[in-house]
């Protein structure tokens, strides 16, 4: 891709050639700040069970994955939505942009976590998302293809 592309299509973004500082890790904190956040939706959802199964005589533990995807979709869409990033990649000190260099907002972030549910219930889409993060220069996933995002080192 010529320098010329990647400005029409990232213009509000660092160029990675220029400013490598930006994009320095950025797939392997996402992959850490990934851990840390299924273990806090893993966390709620058994929270939220423990006082859900008492008032539904115990029925209710038979929707835990369901109860856990839907947990992860909120986390996911609020936390992108209001941080441009989730509690995980606040801590690995990351954030999303969108093409511009804007933070997410509500719609961007609605439809970058319905990209990641997506390829996360669709494993080739997945593998295809993870593969794109190691070898695309900017360490961009499927979805974040589609919607123009990138996460960035938030300290750069």
């Amino acid at each position: 891709m010529t320098e010329m592309t990647v400005n029409r299509l990232y213009p509000g973004l660092p160029d990675p050639d220029t400013r490598p500082d930006f994009y320095e890790g950025v797939t392997l904190k996402r992959g850490f700040a990934w851990i840390v956040d299924t273990i806090l939706i893993a966390l709620l959802t058994a929270l939220t069970a423990v006082v859900l199964a008492p008032f539904t005589l115990f029925i209710s533990l038979f929707f835990l994955p369901g109860l856990y995807a839907v947990l992860s979709f909120l986390y996911r869409w609020t936390s992108l939505a209001r941080h441009s990033a989730t509690p995980g990649m606040r801590l690995a000190a990351i954030t999303f942009r969108d093409r511009f260099g804007a933070p997410l907002d509500s719609g961007t972030a609605l439809l970058h976590t319905a990209g990641y549910t997506l390829s996360f219930m669709i494993f080739p889409l997945q593998l295809v998302s993870v593969g794109l993060m190691l070898i695309s220069e900017r360490g961009q996933g499927l979805t974040d293809h589609v919607l123009g995002t990138v996460a960035l080192n938030a300290s750069a």
